[in-house]
């Protein structure tokens, strides 16, 4: 492997589109392949990436492929289709798959990678799309020591934080955990707007006191920049992707055999947003459907709490 590998990108998407910047900010040379939407493609084509073909003319150019797709269904296309990455039979290519997945698929991936001569490892992300334009996004990543020496110099283009968890599929199991945590948040946020508007305390007083308090944390900056701010761009992750997490995350638990009555519960909201066709909406847009559910429109007890 050369001292700047060939990297590729396979999904430029809001979070893919600046960890690709930022890689060829890093002085690799880069490929990429998107979806439908050519912004992003041009844009990074302007700044000095090549489009591949497919996956598989990807695997023939690069020395390192980073995925960064929506669920594992679409990885797997991506890896093992009629023109996907194991098709190109390119021995010694580390794959990187930046999704986050359901681990038992990541699992049968890396084997049958393993078997092509090929290496699979997790690196899922925390953080937004603004961090992934500034290059500071939180990075898991799961394979052997020896691969994330080789990986650690291209993560640090796109992370600020990096932890190496473990062995390949830990940082997948890792990262629906963190996915967790942070749903049950957005559902308990959006519970306790309508419960405090419903009970006389305003959003913009909740906000204040818990935002100024040991409980705050950057998805409570997040959530509440829209269900207060109503700033659309303020977290931008689907109710659609939040509830592909809390499925995985109920199938981890079935796997690992403990209960998980919290993720159940939250998973019937965004279960819900899904159901009535608003899967599309932003995760702090949750708040708004939860106070319909309670009879309010929590754009206009906003307004009332501004007055």
């Amino acid at each position: 492997m050369a001292d700047k590998p060939t990297i590729g990108f396979i999904g430029v998407g809001y979070m893919g589109h600046g960890m690709a910047k930022n890689i060829l900010k890093g002085g690799y040379p880069l490929q990429i392949k998107g979806n439908r939407n050519r912004e992003p493609i041009d844009d990074l084509v302007s700044q000095g990436a090549t489009e591949a073909a497919s996956p598989r003319a990807m695997a023939e150019a690069c020395d390192i492929i980073h995925i960064c797709l929506s669920n594992s269904p679409q990885v797997e296309d991506v890896i093992r289709g009629d023109d996907g990455i194991v098709s190109s039979g390119k021995r010694g290519l580390i794959v990187v798959d930046c999704t986050t997945a359901d681990p038992n698929s990541t699992d049968a991936l890396a084997a049958e990678l393993a078997e092509a001569g090929m290496t699979f490892c997790d690196a899922p992300l925390g953080r937004t799309p603004k961090e992934a334009e500034e290059g500071t996004l939180d990075a898991m990543v799961g394979c052997d020591d020896e691969t994330f020496r080789t990986l650690r110099p291209i993560i640090e283009c796109w992370a600020g934080t990096i932890n190496h968890v473990g062995p390949t599929g830990s940082a997948h199991r890792m990262k629906l955990i963190m996915n967790f945590i942070a749903l049950g948040y957005g559902a308990l946020f959006a519970e306790a707007l309508s419960l405090g508007a419903a009970a006389g305390v305003s959003p913009q007083t909740i906000r204040k006191v818990i935002g100024e308090s040991r409980m705050s944390n950057g998805f409570f900056d997040t959530f509440m920049r829209y269900a207060v701010d109503r700033d659309p761009e303020a977290h931008k992750f689907t109710i659609t992707n939040a509830l592909k997490d809390v499925t995985y995350v109920a199938s981890m638990a079935q796997g690992a055999g403990v209960m998980n009555p919290i993720g159940a519960a939250s998973r019937n909201y965004y279960a819900h947003v899904g159901a009535i066709g608003k899967g599309g909406d932003y995760v702090p847009m949750l708040a708004d459907h939860v106070a319909r559910l309670n009879g309010l429109d929590l754009a206009e007890e906003v307004r009332k709490g501004s007055k």
